[in-house]
């Protein structure tokens, strides 16, 4: 069995600093071996990360759409931001990726998708994201863990990780796998772990953003 940790942000995201040399060190220190970076609206570097990390490594992107965030998996193009969500599910399944809605019922972020997306979405649904370990509120867990039951979706977990000591709060147990139909199918068997990461760590995420808005970065 493997401990995945199915979103991870990297210096490549506008909020976090983590270079990835460290992403891999951290996993190595808490038993993480395999992850999915999922930088804010590239794939930059995930593609990196796969070709550097000593374990298994999903390319994955957080894509801004029009109406909230969605996750793609296991991308080979980057897809642009501010398109409908639905057009964004679509263009992930064109390049034959999973379509995966992180934090869905996480009202406190603006970026979390709209309730009537997601209804729109339901037939692109791949995964649920079912712990986020950045939620401030433990039932807007436990909210998408019953929506991916009601509608037959698969469970994963992240810890949301924009600094190291964050990586591994959360993770599915799954079995290893070599491909999307693998992943697919381990993560059906898959156990979910999580804990909760600190409310400061957003204010650190803020932070980053607003200083490198103003170097115009």
């Amino acid at each position: 069995m493997i401990r995945a940790d199915l979103h991870i942000h990297t210096a490549y995201s506008d909020d976090s600093k983590t270079p990835l040399e460290r992403i891999i060190a951290r996993c190595l220190e808490v038993g993480i071996n395999c992850i999915a970076i999922t930088d804010h609206n590239t794939i930059a570097g995930a593609v990196e990360m796969k070709r550097i990390a000593p374990f298994q490594v999903i390319v994955g992107d957080e894509i801004q759409t029009s109406t909230g965030e969605v996750i793609g998996y296991f991308l080979a193009e980057e897809i642009p931001k501010g398109l409908s969500a639905e057009e964004t599910a679509r263009l992930i399944k064109e390049q034959g990726g999973l379509v995966c809605i992180p934090h869905p019922f996480d009202h406190v972020r603006l970026s979390t998708i709209r309730h009537q997306s997601l209804e729109t979405l339901l037939p692109y649904i791949d995964i649920i994201e079912v712990f986020n370990s950045r939620l401030l509120l433990r039932r807007h867990n436990i909210k998408a863990q019953r929506f991916a039951q009601a509608h037959g979706l698969l469970a994963s977990a992240g810890s949301d990780a924009h600094t190291p000591g964050e990586i591994g709060n959360a993770y599915v147990e799954i079995p290893d796998f070599n491909d999307k139909d693998q992943f697919l199918t381990a993560l059906a068997q898959g156990r979910v772990f999580g804990r909760r990461s600190a409310p400061w760590v957003h204010l650190r995420s803020t932070r980053v953003k607003l200083e490198r808005a103003l170097k115009g970065q």
